[in-house]
């Protein structure tokens, strides 16, 4: 039987409509949803390949378990077992400890009713505001900065922004590969005006840096010193709006003294820009009918992010580019939901319905609509990310529950961390997937419903909520995550009614979402995010809809502080003057490459889901180091040579990718590759936990560095055809044996790549016993022990399914042509090890992957390059970027490279 459900996408904040077509109660098919607002039946390349993740129950946590002595394995259990483990462990350290001896880490992947859920559990039960999110390493900057001088959280923007700005500035966002869906509309819009005018604000020549009409490649953490450079220029050239100032604003003089100092000159001196540069973006900028600046991990992941983000809001408040159609200082969030968190109060800064944890009269507020007395509401805020990790390393917190969330992976300072949850009392792990760095540390693993599984809702970047419904049943005995909450809950009440600290609690009678879904709603009512008017029947009929919606609205309100009133007590927006300070983590000649990381245009997050589709892999199939490549030749390294980064935390080893768009001096890793895929949890081993004074976010865009060669003469390529996800977990224990080491998934082929100084003892026997290439009649085996060389291949009716080179891997790329090939092999399997093997094998090497949703790669379209093929043309002839368009940037910057026209 074929249902189609309308739900939304799990990744970024964008929060596009998803049609899931299912087939007998399995996903088969994902298509973007036309009748949604955000995307209009638009999807990225990661949202084409739902339907892949999805069809696997491999890898799936699909029974709760339980650790009953430490050291010892897991065990499958029931889940009152589990449930009553967990109530119990936590309601006996409160009791010892008190409330903050225990914390929630949970996530912007959550949908608002968990997020809802576990936010009263924490602070309205056991009384602590131990809870942070995930959301703390990607957007409290943004909130922080929206909240001193609006008054308020929330963008004062909406989409139908992207088509009515003059220009647009992107700072610290490659919204290319980022938000690619909204990235469509911009470039629509500029194809339809190309008067429209593009400033983008990157270290690194991006895929949106290479389409702007002007890249100020400034070094890494200068955005203060720019837009202080910016502001200076507008107000003493009088391109800032006096009466605007005057009338709606405060601060004004202390700002204009403030940004004196940086004259043009001197704040392009500092960002290593030319100063004829930062005054064009300046006069685009103030002079523009409609600005619209676009932001990201680039200025939030800082430890001066909130004082970046303000200093842009000041450009935007000086210029009166706000309030109107096409402008305004617009933050892209970065996970499809942290928007939805912090309505909750789902943070240890904030409680539920943007209240401040200080404020007696807002605590009292939740405190009669939860059903309890003021004082069980903690007064002090909780620990952010950064610090609650730490706390759990110093042993004050006892025992943390991380739901949805992978923090031994995204956590600056991964040794830390690791070290914060071996010396935990008590892991709880509450996760849809096995497969993450966080998982072993889990005492009690909760198998949690996924995407397509479960409903609710979720609100994205424009303060748009949108209907979650699912599509199919859960796999095993997987739960939704608020049931989960909702049961721990109840066996918590049960005991912690009995204490003297808590004499009533909170009920927890939810029996489905849409109960949750109306107590927050009426928490919201007369505050700035009023939903009042809002409800699952009106959002099913008429879509999704923004906030605020008080009841009886018609609509949600599109744009904020169209009337110049703001949120604060006096209706004035308040300017800020931060002053330019260097990122925490100092260059020095001992440390003199400053690094940065970032998305890649396929992956997301830490892959635990996008990991599980092959053809995600195929446009960056390894993890990387980009650096410049006169800085590569200065220290005689060439492409694909392993090297040794360091910083004053960590280190891990990643080949070398010579990049023109690298400035010299800076280096830049994805941030996606962890220990399930590499032998290290990635680049937040050298990351820096310095974290900003105001959002307590820390500085993960930054960290200083060395580079060394390292000398790792053993290598190993290994293939096998078979259940990739499987095999996948099947290797993955072996990574983090040898120095260097990278799988990826290729439709049903898993590819391990390694490298060390010497074999591991006993690594190859692991792995071939892992890889099923064992020996038997179709197994071939080749050793020559004074060579160092071990190679094995394996048939199956004559087709070569799999192989093991170790110390010699000349052949490689030849014989993994033949595993894709699935032809017949012809001659003498010993010839699987020939040096003439490459005149054998008609296959050529795969090439690099442009267009992931056709399959077409890097050859071909250079080829039709060749032949003077615009980008309209490789998609008349190739077919490439008609589908999610995600590749269309690439191609322009191919068509430039061939000085062609696009």
């Amino acid at each position: 039987m074929k249902t189609v459900t309308r739900s939304t996408c799990c990744y970024c904040g964008v929060g596009c409509g998803v049609l899931i077509e299912s087939v007998d109660g399995r996903i088969a098919s994902v298509r973007g949803d036309p009748d949604h607002p955000a995307n209009r039946g638009q999807l990225c390349s990661k949202g084409m390949a739902l339907a892949d993740t999805a069809r696997s129950t491999t890898g799936r946590a699909l029974a709760p378990e339980l650790r009953r002595q430490r050291g010892e394995p897991r065990t499958e259990v029931e889940w009152p077992v589990a449930l009553d483990a967990v109530a119990e462990r936590f309601a006996s350290i409160v009791e010892q400890h008190g409330p903050d001896a225990v914390a929630f880490y949970v996530s912007g992947q959550m949908l608002t009713e968990d997020y809802y859920v576990f936010n009263k559990l924490a602070k309205g039960l056991i009384g602590t505001n131990n809870i942070d999110s995930n959301s703390r390493l990607c957007m409290s900057s943004a909130v922080t900065a929206y909240k001193m001088a609006f008054g308020a959280d929330g963008p004062p923007t909406c989409y139908d922004d992207l088509e009515h700005a003059r220009t647009v500035l992107f700072a610290g966002s490659n919204a290319a590969w980022a938000h690619p869906v909204l990235f469509r509309r911009l470039e629509a819009a500029k194809a339809a005006d190309p008067s429209i005018r593009w400033i983008v604000i990157d270290p690194r020549r991006t895929d949106t840096a290479a389409m702007a009409d002007l890249h100020l490649a400034i070094e890494p953490g200068t955005d203060v010193a720019l837009f202080n450079g910016m502001l200076h220029h507008l107000i003493w050239e009088g391109l800032v709006d006096r009466a605007f100032i005057d009338q709606h604003t405060e601060g004004f003089q202390a700002l204009k003294a403030a940004v004196r100092t940086f004259t043009p000159a001197i704040a392009a001196e500092l960002c290593g820009i030319a100063e004829a540069d930062l005054i064009q973006a300046a006069e685009w900028f103030g002079a523009s009918d409609a600005a619209l600046s676009l932001y990201c991990m680039g200025l939030n992941q800082s430890s001066h992010g909130t004082d970046k983000n303000l200093a842009l809001i000041n450009l935007h408040l000086a210029t009166r580019q706000i309030g109107k159609p096409g402008a305004g200082p617009f933050s892209l969030t970065g996970q499809p939901n942290a928007m939805g968190g912090r309505e909750v109060g789902g943070m240890a800064t904030m409680l539920a319905a943007h209240r401040d944890i200080g404020n007696a009269a807002e605590r009292e507020e939740v405190a009669r609509l939860w059903g309890i007395e003021a004082e069980a509401l903690s007064a002090r805020p909780g620990l952010p990310a950064v610090d609650m990790f730490d706390a759990l390393r110093a042993g004050t917190i006892k025992a943390v529950w991380i739901v949805c969330t992978n923090p031994a992976h995204s956590l600056p300072d991964s040794a830390c961390v690791r070290e914060a949850l071996e010396k935990a009392e008590f892991v709880v792990v509450q996760e849809a997937f096995t497969q993450t760095d966080t998982v072993p540390y889990a005492d009690v693993l909760l198998p949690a419903a996924s995407w397509g599984e479960k409903s609710g809702t979720v609100t994205n970047s424009e303060r748009r909520i949108s209907r979650v419904h699912a599509a199919v049943d859960a796999p095993g005995a997987a739960k939704p995550d608020w049931w989960i909450a909702v049961q721990v809950a109840q066996r918590l009440e049960q005991r912690l009614d009995h204490t003297p600290r808590a004499p009533r609690t909170p009920r927890f009678a939810f029996d489905a979402p849409e109960p949750i879904f109306d107590e927050h709603r009426r928490l919201t009512e007369g505050r700035d995010l009023d939903i009042g008017g809002l409800s699952y029947a009106l959002l099913d009929a008429r879509g999704p809809q923004q906030w605020p919606f008080p009841a009886g609205s018609a609509h949600g309100q599109a744009r904020r502080y169209t009337d110049g009133r703001f949120a604060t007590e006096d209706g004035r927006a308040r300017f800020h003057a931060p002053d330019y300070q260097p990122p925490a983590d100092a260059v020095n000649a001992r440390f003199p490459f400053r690094l940065t990381s970032g998305r890649l245009r396929d992956q997301w997050h830490g892959m635990s889901r996008t990991g599980r589709s092959g053809r995600l892999f195929a446009h960056a199939s390894e993890p990387s180091l980009d650096m410049h490549p006169g800085d590569a030749a200065r220290r005689g390294l060439r492409e694909g040579d392993l090297v040794r980064i360091v910083s004053r935390r960590g280190e891990l080893v990643l080949p070398v990718h010579a990049s023109e768009d690298m400035r010299s001096g800076t280096l830049f890793v994805p941030m996606h590759w962890n220990a399930q895929f590499m032998s290290s949890s990635g680049i937040n081993e050298v990351s820096d936990p310095a974290a900003d004074p105001h959002s307590s976010q820390p500085e993960l865009k930054h960290a200083a560095v060395r580079v060394e060669a390292v000398a790792l003469p053993w290598r190993v390529v290994a293939v096998r055809r078979g259940d990739a996800l499987a095999l996948q977990a099947a290797v993955q224990p072996l990574l983090g044996a040898c120095r260097y080491a990278a799988l990826a998934i290729e439709d049903d082929l898993l590819i391990v790549r390694a490298a060390d100084a010497a074999a591991p003892a006993h690594w190859l026997e692991r792995l071939y016993a892992a890889l099923g290439l064992l020996p038997d009649d179709d197994t071939l085996e080749f050793r020559d022990t004074r060579r160092g060389l071990d190679k094995r291949a394996r048939w199956r009716d004559n087709v070569i399914e799999g192989f093991v080179l170790a110390g010699d891997t000349t052949q490689a790329d030849t014989l993994l042509a033949a595993v894709r090939a699935r032809e017949p092999w012809r001659g003498s399997r010993l010839g699987a090890f020939s040096a003439h093997l490459a005149g054998k094998i008609a296959s050529a090497p795969r090439e690099r992957i442009v267009c992931s949703c056709m399959q077409v790669g890097a050859t071909q379209i250079q080829a039709a390059l060749a032949r003077g093929a615009s980008v309209s043309g490789l998609q008349a002839s190739l077919g490439c970027g008609t589908v999610c368009g995600s590749c269309v940037p690439e191609l322009r910057r191919m068509c430039e490279a061939a000085n062609i026209a696009g």
